[in-house]
């Protein structure tokens, strides 16, 4: 009996230790991860007269990173994530506007805080549902915030929003000039933060806590997983960390109107996932690259039917690339690899 105890914990402790090498071995930073930030820094000075441009795919960027988060990890769907873009967006252009906050980094932690307190009220009710229900009700809290803001339009300015806002330089050093240059780097490093922050949940036991419950959610809920619970917390975090972009948003364009909260934003990052890959972290980078460059694109191309391009490489990307750019890239790895080793 005692010798079947003994090998009961030497299996068990054996198992401990391959799992914690498992997560160190995930957690561990990869050379290849580098290749997206050098691509950021290499634009700065390839692009030099791109820069406001440049800055809105990293806005986009973040906004996809934290839609990846609940989607791709904890396997929400969600048609109305543009309400967390909004709320933070309206919150420093608000506080700008009308309280004459212009203080940028401050301004990204109130954006945080109040995204993140809309996200948290609204998820502890919607996230109760799934599927179908649970689509109708985030794209009904998305249009139930935007119509507040039109009829309290004395606040919002409406659909004519807040144009012309005026925000301190950055650490009250850095002026913001005509091509956005200081801009870029000030959104490519909130996005590093925002980024390692995600990684570090991602691989996190929460995070893959979170992979079990979008991969059989009545299992966890079988095993005593507060599932619920950690639904919330991870709801509550990516609605901060799009409410981060909205300001970023507003700071970078010096103005806001409530088009922030359409269902096109919300619709514009899910497709950004898509091109991209979901559930892999740097699936948004690809995927807001890939469709803000197609977009500039096409509107030049045809400004009338630029629609009709992104819908065909959307199309193209479902039928014949299901897990997204990476998705190839992963796929092209494994067979170079499988070959070398053959």
């Amino acid at each position: 009996m005692a010798a079947s105890e003994a090998i009961t914990s030497a299996t068990r402790s054996e198992a401990r230790e391959r799992a914690a090498e498992y997560l160190l071995k995930r957690h561990r930073f990869r050379l290849a991860e580098t290749l997206p930030w050098l691509a950021a820094i290499a634009v700065y000075f390839i692009f030099p007269e791109r820069m406001t441009f440049g800055s809105q795919v990293l806005v986009m960027a973040m906004f996809a990173l934290s839609l990846d988060l609940i989607l791709g990890y904890a396997g929400i769907v969600t048609l109305g994530h543009a309400a967390f873009f909004g709320v933070g967006a309206y919150t420093v252009g608000l506080a700008a506007a009308r309280f004459g906050w212009s203080e940028p980094i401050s301004g990204l932690f109130a954006a945080a805080i109040a995204a993140g307190i809309v996200g948290f009220i609204t998820g502890w009710f919607l996230l109760r549902y799934r599927g179908l229900t649970l689509l109708m009700l985030t794209l009904a809290t998305a249009i139930l915030l935007q119509e507040t803001g039109n009829l309290r339009s004395d606040i919002s300015g409406g659909y004519d929003g807040l144009p012309g806002l005026m925000f301190k330089p950055l650490f009250g050093v850095f002026e913001y000039d005509l091509y956005g240059h200081t801009y870029y780097l000030y959104v490519l490093a909130v996005l590093v933060v925002v980024f390692f922050f995600v990684r570090t949940i991602v691989y996190s036991p929460f995070g893959q806590a979170l992979t079990g419950i979008r991969e059989n959610v009545r299992r966890m809920h079988a095993i005593g997983s507060p599932v619920h619970r950690r639904l919330v917390t991870v709801y509550t975090i990516a609605a901060a960390i799009a409410g981060i972009a909205g300001a970023l948003f507003t700071q970078t364009n010096a103005y806001v109107t409530l088009t922030v909260f359409d269902f096109d934003n919300s619709a514009k990052v899910m497709v950004m996932l898509i091109l991209g890959g979901t559930g892999r972290l740097y699936g948004a980078f690809v995927g807001a690259a890939v469709y803000m460059v197609l977009e500039d694109y096409f509107s030049k191309l045809s400004p009338t039917f630029w629609q009709f391009g992104i819908g065909l490489m959307l199309v193209l990307a479902v039928l014949f690339t299901p897990r997204g750019v990476l998705g190839v890239f992963e796929n092209m790895g494994k067979y170079f690899s499988e070959r070398k080793k053959s």
